[in-house]
């Protein structure tokens, strides 16, 4: 049986062509809920908006919704502009998710062998000027 795998042919590329550690302005595309004992998740796949050289591309990664990691989720929720009557309820409604800009920190994780994507921190998209790497290479800037 033959099937098409997209991409497959450029997956040797060089690291360079990885996104680096680093502040970015994203945009959330996608969010799916995923059920795994003992740890439930969501998937986020965010657009990268900032810097003009990675946009375009994409960041995927979880946050988990277990006891433990619940402050994750509520920073990442209120930094991006989660409805905040809905988070006071502890609803969270994936469709009010898509569109929510924001600003993250990211570096990249090997667990168990493979590469992780791990979501560092979180800022308003309104931050965006003061936390942006040429900002935070300037100590000019206030």
């Amino acid at each position: 049986m033959k099937r098409q795998i997209t991409g497959l042919h450029a997956a040797d590329r060089c690291a360079a062509d990885q996104i680096p550690d680093g502040v970015f302005l994203v945009r959330v595309q996608r969010v799916q809920f995923r059920r795994q004992a003992p740890k439930p998740y969501y998937t986020l796949a965010m657009a990268i908006l900032e810097p003009s050289r990675f946009s375009g591309r994409s960041l995927s990664s979880r946050l988990y919704c277990n006891p433990k990691a619940l402050w994750k989720l509520n920073w990442f929720l209120r930094d991006f502009g989660y409805d905040s009557e809905q988070l006071g309820r502890d609803e969270v409604d994936e469709t009010q998710l898509l569109g929510l800009k924001g600003v993250v920190k990211i570096s990249h994780i090997v667990f168990n062998g493979a590469s992780l994507l791990r979501l560092d921190g979180f800022a308003p998209a309104s931050r965006w000027e003061e936390l942006s790497p040429a900002n935070l290479d300037n100590p000019q800037v206030a």
